[in-house]
């Protein structure tokens, strides 16, 4: 399952994630990530969620953001939630190449079984028809 928490800078999407985050967590009998550009949720996320800095990892465009999360998937069977915050900074403001990212995460998020969320700072309209048939897009 993938959720995609759309809406322009400044509307309340990583807050919406950050409730996200803190519900995975007290749900969760596996373990939780939190992917980010950089390190500012650091002080605002759960010691318990694993904390991702794709900036460290020098993560750029969706290939190599695709990579990330399936060797996460990979390297730990008891994910059940990965949480992502400014999609678009990592991978790139290409809605295209946004709506290929979320089919190959939809294979991904049915095989390894773990819920995705995404923030994507730009209106719902923007998300490709076909991408948004396979999100819940709020």
């Amino acid at each position: 399952m993938i959720t995609l928490l759309t809406g322009t800078k400044g509307s309340g999407k990583t807050k919406r994630l950050l409730a996200r985050i803190d519900a995975a967590l007290a749900a969760s009998q596996g373990h939780v990530v939190c992917v980010e550009d950089g390190t500012k949720l650091s002080s605002d996320v759960n010691y318990r969620v694993r904390l991702v800095s794709a900036n460290h990892f020098q993560i750029k465009g969706f290939d190599a953001f695709y990579g990330l999360l399936a060797g996460l998937c990979a390297g730990d069977h008891d994910i059940t939630d990965i949480l992502v915050d400014a999609t678009l900074r990592i991978g790139s403001r290409d809605f295209d190449q946004l709506g290929e990212f979320i089919k190959k995460v939809d294979a991904l998020s049915k095989d390894a079984d773990v819920h995705f969320v995404f923030t994507v700072s730009t209106d719902r309209e923007n998300i490709p028809a076909d991408a948004q048939a396979l999100c819940e897009v709020e």
